[in-house]
């Protein structure tokens, strides 16, 4: 059965939200009684403008998180567990016949956003009662209808930049109606552009005591964003205007310099619940596997760079039927079938999906040795957690360290089961220095049996580098399999803005400042000095042991990086502007799998010259794919003029070359 959404909703029927705590503002909870007198009053006005961030959460509660923001560029590609290949592959069923339920979900939930928006700002500002405590005062009202725009105007965002044109409504519903014409592009940037610039002035900074809800700070950094969006096109018409790039700079470097916003010290610290902090045991002796905590979850949700994110609870009883699970997607096979020696499935570790693995541009565009956001975003190495030493490999008299260690595990517990090496074929490792290693598995990008011998790699569909970056070894319940996790949804944090804010002026021409930016995110990126780099450094690339040198001054970027052909950036061959091609970059060593990049590839016109460039897999992908198809539900549910559609007006009114 298909589920068709009527923007015209009754108001009883709709997700409620109440208030629990500071940490956590919104509860869901069904309520099917209610008339829509209560919206009229000031709790019911106020459950009505919670239940409006709900849908912000869907995005993360499913595997549309990958299919609709990571699958199908050139970030990542299957792994070999996958569903909804196609929206990497590109075959035939990406289509326009209504079957798909991510596509319909986005819109479902969206619209139901924006129809409470809408709602909310109607009943705010008609309300009256000036004793009341919550919206009696005139700036208490304006707080909220400023949150309401904020929220309608990310929800078009996110609809015009999947979809294109799409219907544009903002006035509550009045009375039924089936007639939903697609408003231009452009239209739905003015108003994405208005509501957000009216929602800014009325809203703080930051938003205090109620972390989730909206902010100055997020409505300018996505206002920027939009303007950046709009003002990218170059042979799209989106209603770009001169003065975008200007805008996208004013909005960005206001909440870099008054938000109260700041970037994390260090990138690790952004995702660090996923990274192991113990002693690796002596050879054959034992220590303690690596385990999360919810300490260190919370201190990941409550970053001060995190500008904006979806919330989801950690109490079972307030928390969504599904929260957050992205985290499952990301992950090789290390715990059965093909598994890795003395490992075994936990939640450090992960519950592996195995949907998607990097690419090899992806894994190409860091510089390895000098910037530290690689080693912080991919899992290179698994520590053993099984208790049992039976099956497991052995001290021999050949290989053992010292005669006590014979007939000992060569891995105690806690220490390392298995390594993948990262290294380029000119770092080529041969076989037998890979025996040398007492590792149970070791897994070589690029091997070779002797210096002649043609190359070879351990890497596969099964065994590939896992993104940990979404990991979250703290889960809502202790079950084995527990899918549902405690991490926040982040939708905008600091770096990105600094990024729009050098694009926007990178795209004017003035590089200098365009690079001050970048350079402040770089600077971030390297490693600081005292701080111990991977091992791979001395391993595979060369390097000194044990070296606590920064490598900040290594890290700085310059104009060469995108006025010449500069191997470390891999332009494609149609490559036609490589500032562009160079900020996509970097957002990828930013940025890397973080749920924008469909949407940034779209936005820069190299959709399609960069997947086909850089994803094997996107074997069918054409030009018109850079927007999705409009769910069939959502058009044949619709009239015109009175009648239903025809299938001419199907036809006109879906995106071409569905």
């Amino acid at each position: 059965m298909k589920t068709v959404f009527n923007l015209f909703a009754p108001v009883a029927i709709l997700v409620m939200l109440v208030a629990t705590s500071c940490k956590k503002f919104i509860k869901e909870e069904l309520v099917t009684t209610l008339t829509e007198d209560y919206y009229k009053t000031d709790a019911g006005i106020e459950d009505l403008i919670k239940s409006a961030y709900v849908p912000l959460r869907w995005k993360f509660e499913g595997e549309q998180a990958y299919a609709l923001w990571n699958f199908g560029v050139d970030e990542f590609r299957l792994g070999d567990q996958f569903n909804s290949e196609h929206f990497n592959t590109y075959n035939s069923n990406l289509n326009s016949n209504g079957n798909d339920g991510f596509l319909n979900g986005l819109w479902i939930n969206y619209y139901a956003g924006i129809n409470r928006c809408n709602l909310g700002i109607d009943y705010v500002s008609s309300f009256s009662d000036a004793a009341s405590t919550r919206l009696g005062a005139q700036t208490q009202r304006n707080l909220r209808i400023a949150e309401l725009k904020f929220l309608r105007a990310f929800y078009y965002f996110t609809l015009v930049q999947q979809f294109g044109g799409v219907p544009l409504v903002v006035d509550p519903p009045k009375e039924a109606r089936s007639e939903f014409p697609r408003a231009s592009v452009a239209q739905v940037y003015e108003q994405i552009m208005a509501d957000f610039r009216a929602a800014g002035p009325a809203l703080p900074w930051k938003a205090g005591g109620e972390p989730g809800r909206a902010s100055r700070a997020a409505a300018y950094h996505f206002l920027a964003k939009a303007y950046l969006t709009r003002g990218s096109a170059v042979t799209e018409v989106r209603g770009q205007k001169p003065t975008d790039m200007d805008s996208a700079i004013v909005f960005a470097d206001s909440v870099i310099r008054f938000s109260g916003h700041a970037l994390e010290s260090n990138f690790g610290n952004l995702f660090n619940a996923a990274y192991a902090n113990h002693q690796v045991p002596a050879v054959g002796s034992d220590g303690t596997p690596p385990s999360g905590s919810v300490a260190t979850i919370n201190a990941n949700n409550n970053s001060n760079e995190i500008i904006f994110a979806a919330q989801f609870s950690q109490n079972l009883a307030l928390a969504s039927s599904q929260n957050n699970q992205t985290h499952l997607y990301f992950i090789t096979q290390y715990d059965a079938g093909i598994a890795i020696p003395g490992m075994t499935r936990d939640f450090f570790n992960g519950r592996p999906f195995r949907r998607l693995r990097p690419t090899d541009y992806t894994i190409d565009i860091f510089d390895w040795q000098n910037d530290s956001r690689f080693f912080k975003t991919f899992q290179t190495v698994y520590y053993r957690n099984v208790a049992s030493n039976t099956g497991l490999p052995t001290f021999t008299a050949a290989n053992a360290p010292s005669p006590d260690l014979i007939g000992k595990p060569r891995v105690g517990i806690g220490d390392t089961a298995a390594l993948f090496i990262v290294n380029k074929p000119s770092q080529a490792l041969l076989t037998t220095d890979i025996d040398r290693f007492r590792y149970y598995r070791t897994y070589v990008r690029y091997k070779r049996a002797n210096p002649t011998a043609p190359i070879t790699s351990d890497w596969n569909d099964n065994k590939y580098l896992s993104m940990i970056k979404f990991l979250d070894p703290v889960r809502l319940t202790n079950t084995a399999n527990e899918a549902r996790g405690i991490r926040n949804g982040t939708l905008a944090r600091l770096a990105e803005t600094y990024l729009v804010l050098a694009e926007a002026y990178g795209r004017k021409g003035d590089f200098a400042n365009a690079l001050v930016n970048i350079n402040i995110i770089r600077t971030r990126a390297a490693y600081k000095a005292g701080e111990p780099k991977n091992p791979h450094n001395w391993l595979v690339y060369g390097q000194p042991y044990n070296d606590l040198s920064s490598t900040a001054p290594a890290m700085q970027a310059t104009t060469a990086l995108f006025t010449t052909n500069a191997p470390s950036e891999l332009y494609p061959a149609t490559t036609a502007n490589r500032f562009v091609e160079f900020m996509l970059n970097e957002r990828t060593r930013e940025l890397c799998g973080e749920l924008y990049r469909w949407e940034d590839l779209a936005r820069t016109e190299t959709f399609f010259n960069r997947t086909k460039a850089f994803n094997p897999d996107a074997t069918n992908v054409a030009p018109y794919h850079k927007l999705r198809p409009i769910p069939l539900p959502q058009i044949i549910s619709q009239t015109k003029g009175g009648r239903p559609l025809t299938s001419g007006d199907i036809s006109s009114y879906q995106n071409s070359g569905y």
